[in-house]
């Protein structure tokens, strides 16, 4: 491991610049595992305390950071209570607002109608820029597990906006173009 040092106050500036990179993605990456809005927040939280217990810089933050967030996301959800609540709010997994457009809308939805294992892929894939190496690393699966699951995920998501009333909206058309322009990308 590399060791950087503290700034003056005594604080690891790297753990400062990571948290305010990571923190919205980390969140995002919590809700595509299944936990609340709410949870995903206690999660972050919890990993960012026990990221300032260590004493050194880990080599790979990021990549040290994402594997404990997603440790303590799945400790999280597997508590009686919190499994039983968030099955009865289900419905709410990705939460929506006014502000939302409708084709987004449609895209959260039937994202959140995928298995919970093909959703981590196509968030850490789209959203992080993950590599399917990486992806693997962070699932504890192989990389061409994590394809595997990427492309699955995309394949349910595109045929379930195609067989919804959202393929006759033009703009609709948008979010399957970019669902097209990655399986051309997985193809190359």
């Amino acid at each position: 491991m590399s060791v950087e040092p503290p700034k003056q106050d005594g604080s690891p500036g790297w753990l400062e610049s990571l948290y305010r990179e990571k923190a919205a993605g980390l969140i995002l990456y919590g809700r595509a595992l299944g936990l609340s809005h709410q949870e995903s927040e206690d999660v972050l939280q919890e990993t960012f305390l026990a990221l300032l217990d260590i004493s050194e810089r880990p080599t790979n933050p990021n990549g040290y950071c994402l594997k404990a967030f997603r440790n303590r996301a799945i400790n999280y959800r597997r508590g009686l209570w919190r499994r039983i609540t968030r099955e009865l709010a289900a419905q709410a997994w990705f939460e929506t607002d006014d502000t939302q457009d409708v084709d987004e809308k449609a895209v959260m939805i039937t994202l959140a109608t995928l298995p919970c294992d093909q959703r981590e892929a196509i968030v850490l894939k789209i959203w992080h820029s993950y590599t399917f190496e990486e992806i693997g690393e962070i699932a504890g699966i192989s990389p061409n597990t994590a394809a595997g699951r990427y492309r699955y995920g995309l394949e349910k998501l595109r045929n379930a906006l195609k067989k919804g009333h959202y393929a006759n909206n033009d703009r609709f058309g948008e979010a399957l173009a970019l669902l097209d322009t990655q399986r051309s990308i997985r193809q190359d």
